[in-house]
């Protein structure tokens, strides 16, 4: 999300309507404001934030909070954001709640908060709150606590990202690059890997049980069954399939013997 156009009438310390052109700082993606303590660098983020989001950028300032106490009754009290995502300009603008002059007759009356979105293209323009918010969210793939903490950060706010355990980095970065799938093949893969290491245990155990099974009369060939045994017959079922065939056929050789003298 790159921003190209900020405006803010009578929000925070801005008692008129200011507006701020990023397009002027050209198309590099990232742009650094600074400032004197008190210079009101805070507010563009707040201003940024809260038209994304509804929710200022540090969460410190009440949406309530935001109409600028120097403005006049008649100035109106919003945020316009016009940004660019994936090529192509988005537009949203929000006013909080506050009071204002009333248009019939005299005294102050409430003006309710609101929120639009307009999209580049024929689509109807959003103008609900809260499904400005969920189609902000679903279009930049980013929620308000992601946005500052990656996108758009706040003096002091980087330490914050930077501490951030090894898993919620992770789901931010999923969020923000689309890999969901390659999450799911991941996850795929390992349950395939543990049903397999399952199941080649299991048979390991019938095959041990098996093996362990087969009595010997040849003292030589025991002691190598033997052998086999005290290592779980781990790289050496070759061989004990092999010293089985051998002793098999002693065995047939020996009853052949015997078979023959009976006769």
């Amino acid at each position: 999300m790159r921003p190209l156009k900020l405006i803010m009438s009578a929000f925070g310390p801005y008692a008129g309507q200011t507006v701020i052109d990023f397009s002027q700082l050209g198309e590099q993606g990232l742009y650094l404001i600074t400032g004197d303590t008190g210079a009101g660098k805070t507010v563009i983020f707040d201003a940024v934030s809260y038209a994304l989001y509804g929710q200022t950028s540090g969460g410190v300032r009440d949406a309530n909070m935001l109409r600028s106490q120097y403005a006049d009754a008649d100035t109106p009290t919003f945020v316009e954001l016009e940004f660019s995502f994936r090529g192509k300009c988005y537009r949203v603008k929000r006013n909080p709640e506050y009071r204002r002059p009333a248009k019939r007759g005299t005294g102050m009356t409430k003006e309710k908060a609101g929120a639009e979105l307009y999209y580049p293209d024929d689509r109807v323009p959003v103008t609900r709150m809260s499904e400005v918010d969920k189609s902000i969210v679903e279009l930049l793939g980013l929620n308000h606590k992601q946005f500052t903490q990656i996108t758009m950060i706040a003096q002091g706010q980087f330490r914050k990202f930077l501490d951030t355990n090894t898993d919620e980095r992770s789901k931010i970065f999923r969020d923000l690059f689309h890999t969901y799938f390659f999450q799911q093949l991941q996850d795929k893969l390992k349950q395939d890997a543990a049903a397999k290491r399952n199941e080649f245990a299991e048979q390991q155990r019938r095959s041990e049980q098996a093996l362990n099974g087969i009595s010997c009369i040849y003292p030589a060939y025991t002691e190598q069954l033997q052998s086999f045994a005290l290592r779980h017959y781990e790289g050496c079922v070759e061989e004990v399939l092999t010293l089985v065939d051998t002793i098999t056929a002693l065995d047939e050789k020996e009853q052949q013997q015997v078979a023959a003298a009976a006769t």
